[in-house]
């Protein structure tokens, strides 16, 4: 296969080059307690989607900010109480999907969770400042304010959120959650159980959010990071805030939570992907302390991995 990142065995040790800042863990220690201070205001609507095992509800609740969350949420009527559930993130500008993909794990007796991203392509509120999705630029959002009002502190919150809320659930037994999803997801998935260490197993795929630095020394601004790019470009064209970009990067950067995860991690990385280079996934990945493997797809890059969806749902039913 063509070589464009480090070899494997410089990656299964390679830990990163993006800054991070000083004062890291009182920030996020600070923005948990904003969250758990949020009344969610916990909406449960049944939707029109229904089959006959199961429940599908529209969930809403208040996360920081004042924001409205949704998440599809889907139940199995006859399954033992408590039971195990999962909660699961979608990839950047998308949504929960359709119900269809949420079906497999009720029908095995666990509840699911599938929140959308605020302001991305789903129901989610993005308030900041105006109605309506925003789509895009969440990488960049809040550089040039206060680091609290970087965009991606408020959607790792809601992922935390959303898990405490699944745990929550008379239904649904709190030491038995995990947590999936794949690029953007797969981000989001690392910072939900790093945040919410109680999740017991999390499955990611192909971490996006990871050491940006060295996204930008590769000279891979582009695609899902283009913004970073752009950013430069149109804010900083010679880069004379470089390092102070880069370090406010870091807040929101999931290879600087890693080392909080607790439960137990199966990840895939394509050694082929220029979206999210296999460093920047290995930066977080050799940042986890708990039990962990990884699955190696040398020829694919950003895009499907044939049998790891088999390998996540057998994983899943260790819960």
């Amino acid at each position: 296969m063509p070589l464009f990142d480090f070899p494997l065995e410089k990656l299964v040790t390679y830990e990163g080059r993006n800054p991070r800042p000083e004062d890291f863990d009182s920030y996020w220690e600070r923005a948990i307690a904003e969250m758990k201070a949020v009344d969610p205001q916990i909406e449960l609507r049944p939707s029109e989607f229904q089959v006959p095992y199961a429940e599908c509800f529209d969930l809403y609740f208040t996360g920081v900010k004042g924001a409205r969350i949704y998440a599809k949420y889907v139940r199995p009527k006859h399954a033992d109480k408590p039971h195990p559930a999962i909660v699961e993130f979608h990839g950047y500008s998308g949504s929960s999907g359709d119900w269809l993909g949420k079906l497999p794990y009720a029908a095995l007796g666990y509840s699911f969770f599938s929140m959308d991203c605020r302001g991305q392509g789903g129901l989610s509120e993005d308030t900041g400042g105006v109605k309506g999705t925003t789509l895009r630029g969440h990488i960049v959002r809040g550089l040039d304010d206060h680091p609290d009002q970087l965009l991606y502190r408020d959607i790792f919150l809601d992922t935390a959120q959303l898990a405490g809320i699944a745990m929550n659930m008379p239904e649904v037994d709190p030491e038995r959650v995990g947590a999936l999803g794949g690029s953007q997801g797969g981000a989001l998935t690392i910072a939900c159980a790093a945040l919410e260490p109680r999740i017991k197993r999390l499955a990611p795929v192909y971490p996006f959010l990871s050491d940006y630095k060295r996204v930008w020394e590769m000279d891979l601004a582009k695609d899902a990071y283009q913004e970073l790019k752009d950013f430069f470009r149109r804010h900083d064209p010679q880069h004379k805030r470089e390092d102070e970009i880069f370090t406010k990067l870091g807040y929101i950067d999931i290879q600087n939570l890693a080392d909080r995860i607790q439960g137990e991690v199966l990840m895939a990385v394509g050694l082929s992907d220029t979206v999210c280079p296999p460093s920047t996934q290995f930066a977080a990945y050799n940042k986890i302390k708990s039990k962990k493997q990884f699955e190696l797809y040398p020829d694919y890059g950003h895009e499907g991995l044939p049998g790891f969806s088999d390998k996540t749902l057998q994983f899943m039913l260790g819960l």
